[in-house]
């Protein structure tokens, strides 16, 4: 097979086994350990599409407080229950602050996002979240 054949093949072989970058959108995921009374803090950016999830475990009964700052105005958060359809909280709704009782056992993430009028403008977002849990 000629040299410039194979590199050809190559090239082809390349672009179908790897998606483009711009196909998916980035999610930064990231465990949370929350012991005791203490709080996490947690500093990041977003842009367009992408966004942010902090994981964490409670137990039913547990007070889980979240609260985000920005400098984006369309820079929300939701929290969801492992194995639930619906959201606990959505955050363009219900604000950037969040206290509550976990109504069961599990995991619970906090995605943090920007609303689709800033996204598919691709503006970026600066926030600092806080995740507290206290029994």
């Amino acid at each position: 097979m000629p040299p410039t054949l194979i590199r050809s093949s190559l090239l082809v072989a390349a672009l179908l086994l790897t998606s483009p970058a711009w196909s998916a959108d980035p999610v930064h995921k990231e465990k949370v350990e929350l012991t005791g009374t203490a709080t996490h803090s947690v500093k990041g950016k977003i842009k367009g599409y992408g966004t942010a999830e902090y994981t964490l475990t409670g137990k039913a009964g547990q007070t889980l407080s979240v609260q985000l700052k920005t400098n984006q105005p369309s820079n929300y958060f939701n929290l969801r229950q492992a194995g639930q359809e619906e959201a606990l909280f959505i955050g363009s709704s219900g604000g950037n602050r969040y206290q509550a009782k976990l109504p069961a056992d599990g995991e619970y993430t906090v995605q943090v996002y920007l609303m689709r009028n800033a996204a598919r403008r691709n503006a970026a977002a600066s926030y600092s979240l806080d995740i507290g849990l206290r029994n």
